[in-house]
């Protein structure tokens, strides 16, 4: 039986990042890990939900799809392949798996997420979330703002088109985090996307130690040197990256912790710390603006 762990996130709070790093964990001769081979393994991806109901994805409405999802979860879990595995592949003991859905339920009543043993939830500062989110989609920071203070929105959730991902349902900033820290179907580390800045080879044994996934610390150190973002976006300005938004825009931008200081108006600040002040505080995110700070009472 595989381990499925979750790297549950908002998105932009690191998760590709921290993918990154558990894939050069095996790199070979001292050979950074290719960017654009890091592993598919996301939990809202179509094609193993094909392999695994012999239903095409397509034709079903999200509602529909989501009340099959769990049973491909499960079946992963009990190590059956799926199609973005090579049939003669040794199946691992873990399965890191991206997650950028809510932690929610399907119109069964079910989690949705199942078949997982654990899940790493990565958060990050939402007033750093913000630009990042907008560089992402090639909006402006108001309409991320805004997105993130909206408990329906949602990746891939228009009826009208289909992606090649399933709806992801995120829930606003502080609802998708509490979605995760709150559940108690699984257990759950909460990892802040500053901390692994700070000091990122003790935050990736941490994550290491709770996933139960073994790695010597030259090899954790390796992963760390190979993860810079100065190398990072190096790698991708030499060769791309396939999980880039389209139209030229690079993924890796700044990767800093407390870039909102230059890039954020005191009004955008001011709307995010009024929006999600009880979920930063909770998280040790200090508030700039103390009219942000929750009443009393």
């Amino acid at each position: 039986m595989t381990r499925t762990i979750w790297l549950a996130s908002y998105p932009k709070s690191g998760n590709t990042w921290l993918r990154m790093l558990i894939a050069n964990l095996s790199a070979v001769d001292d050979v950074p890990f290719d960017i654009n081979s890091l592993p598919d393994a996301i939990a809202s991806a179509r094609g193993p939900f094909d392999h695994f109901t012999l239903i095409d994805s397509g034709l079903l409405t999200h509602d529909e799809a989501d009340a099959l999802r769990p049973r491909v979860y499960d079946n992963q879990a009990y190590g059956a392949a799926d199609d973005e595995d090579d049939a003669g592949d040794t199946i691992t003991p873990v399965r890191f798996v991206k997650v950028h859905d809510a932690y929610t339920l399907t119109p069964r009543g079910e989690p949705l997420l199942a078949g997982a043993n654990r899940a790493i939830v990565i958060v990050r500062d939402p007033r750093d979330v913000a630009p990042s989110l907008a560089h992402h989609s090639g909006g402006t920071i108001d309409a991320a703002i805004a997105v993130m203070a909206d408990r329906g929105s949602s990746f891939c959730g228009k009826p009208d088109r289909q992606k090649n991902q399933f709806r992801q349902k995120l829930l606003d900033w502080s609802g998708h985090v509490a979605s995760w820290l709150d559940q108690r179907d699984i257990p759950v580390l909460r990892v802040r996307y500053e901390d692994m800045l700070a000091d990122t080879a003790a935050t990736l044994r941490r994550i290491l130690d709770f996933a139960g996934q073994p790695a010597t610390e030259p090899a954790i150190a390796h992963a760390v040197a190979c993860t810079r973002f100065s190398a990072l976006r190096n790698r991708e300005h030499a060769n791309g990256f396939r999980e880039a938004p389209r139209g030229g825009i690079a993924f890796f931008r700044r990767g800093e912790s407390g870039a909102w200081r230059d890039e954020l108006a005191a009004a955008q600040v001011a709307r995010i710390e009024r929006t999600h002040a009880p979920m930063m505080l909770r998280l040790g995110y200090s508030l700039s603006m103390p009219a942000a700070l929750p009443r009393a009472g």
